[in-house]
């Protein structure tokens, strides 16, 4: 795998076993999974197993034969958006789902342009690293992708608050857009999370995301929602992360939970693009929507109703939230807290006033919590934020644990810090 597979923790984690969720190592320990929203609807789930075996024993098929589950499938999967996006294509992973959408936007407008933020990751095939500009070689050498810095009330542009930061951050864009016209590039499209994730869960300025896209709209291009990590109802009070905001996007990509491990991501657009696009690109995808697949993406569909994932992301995602801003007044290393349902970003910072990012610290503190039987990770420019993303069957047990050994490792962390 070579000398630089990206690997989590200073010691690499060897896991042989998932229930719900809980891990299990090669030596018996038990982990608390707030880290891994692919088991969307918990590690090993009943309802998702008996689904993939189910099927798995009866017919496995590619999409140029007729089956029942797929149509039953995007047809309860399309339910759940707005008005107008009510077509659907299949693909394995969430990276082939963002480069489908790449060439869709870029077909049915005929532009080539795509605005990103400066800290962008959607995946890593060719097409989609051209977009990575937090993580990708190729993003430093395309001249079909420009960005706008990442739309953050905490750390904010020109020290701006309020509307007049959102429209800064609007200005952006459109600057952005202009440039491109200077090169004589027309704009596909605007591709950003609505949770904006990898930028670290940002307090978005309201305003702003409904601001970016008319112009770029404007400009004859089209919105972009990545929902690979905010998507089936984490955020809590809606499906979609894209539904907190006033604006519905032209195409919406999928990925990471959507089987539950099993590899399903798709892409939802306007039937006239898709329609159109379709009839030029032929489009086939041998494992995308498959039956076995289809099968797995209802059972998971199943488990988020009947268990009432969306309501318990409502109420323990505030209980975790509150419990974790707790601790931000006790310990001084947490700069901010931001959450969204079953989504919690927690900056760290060497000092609260000029919000130095505490890197090393971070990188400390997931090493703790690790040892100490809490799997968490960290994102964003400086690397300096907590990413707490655990199953959506996460219980207020299970957060006063994650917030007892939080509160113990930054203890520890601080007390090594000023030792």
């Amino acid at each position: 795998m070579g000398h630089h597979s990206p690997l989590f923790y200073d010691k690499p984690l060897h896991l042989v076993r998932g229930e719900g969720v809980w891990l299990w190592d090669s030596e018996g320990k038990r982990y608390l999974d707030v880290y891994n929203n692919v088991p969307h609807v918990g590690h090993c789930n009943p309802r998702v197993v008996e689904a993939m075996h189910r099927q798995a024993s009866t017919l496995n098929i590619h999409t140029r034969y007729l089956h029942d589950n797929i149509v039953d499938y995007l047809e309860r999967l399309t339910g759940t958006f707005d008005d107008g996006l009510q077509m659907a294509m299949l693909t394995c992973t969430g990276s082939e789902a963002n480069e489908l959408a790449l060439r869709m936007a870029r077909f049915c407008t005929g532009g080539q342009g795509i605005i990103v933020t400066d800290f962008a990751y959607h995946g890593n095939t060719e097409a989609v690293a051209e977009i990575g500009t937090g993580f990708m070689p190729e993003a430093r050498t395309t001249k079909r992708v420009k960005s706008f810095p990442i739309p953050d009330a905490y750390r904010p542009l020109d020290g701006l608050s309020g509307e007049a930061l959102a429209q800064a951050y609007a200005d952006r864009v459109q600057q952005a857009i202009d440039e491109f016209h200077a090169e004589g590039i027309k704009v596909a499209g605007i591709l950003v999370c609505p949770d904006f994730a990898n930028e670290g869960l940002l307090d978005v300025p309201p305003g702003f995301l409904e601001k970016a896209v008319a112009k770029v709209r404007q400009a004859g291009g089209v919105f972009i929602a990545d929902e690979v990590q905010a998507g089936f109802g984490r955020s809590g009070r809606h499906f979609w992360a894209y539904q907190w905001y006033d604006v519905t996007p032209d195409i919406v990509t999928m990925g990471k939970p959507m089987g539950n491990g099993h590899p399903l991501a798709g892409v939802v657009a306007r039937p006239e693009m898709i329609e159109a696009f379709s009839k030029e690109a032929m489009y086939f995808n041998t494992f995308g929507g498959t039956p076995v697949s289809t099968a797995v993406g209802m059972a998971v569909l199943d488990a988020l109703e009947e268990d009432s994932l969306m309501q318990n992301a409502v109420t323990t995602g505030a209980y975790m939230a509150e419990g974790l801003r707790k601790l931000q007044r006790k310990h001084e290393l947490i700069g901010d807290v931001r959450d969204l349902g079953m989504f919690f970003g927690v900056e760290l910072v060497k000092d609260r006033a000029t919000k130095v990012p505490a890197q090393a610290e971070t990188r400390r503190l997931i090493n703790l919590m690790r040892d100490k039987g809490v799997l968490i990770s960290k994102i964003g420019v400086h690397d300096a934020i907590l990413k707490l993303r655990p199953p959506m069957p996460f219980q207020t047990e299970h957060a006063d644990i994650l917030l007892h050994t939080l509160d113990e490792a930054l203890t520890q962390l601080t007390e090594e810090v000023t030792a």
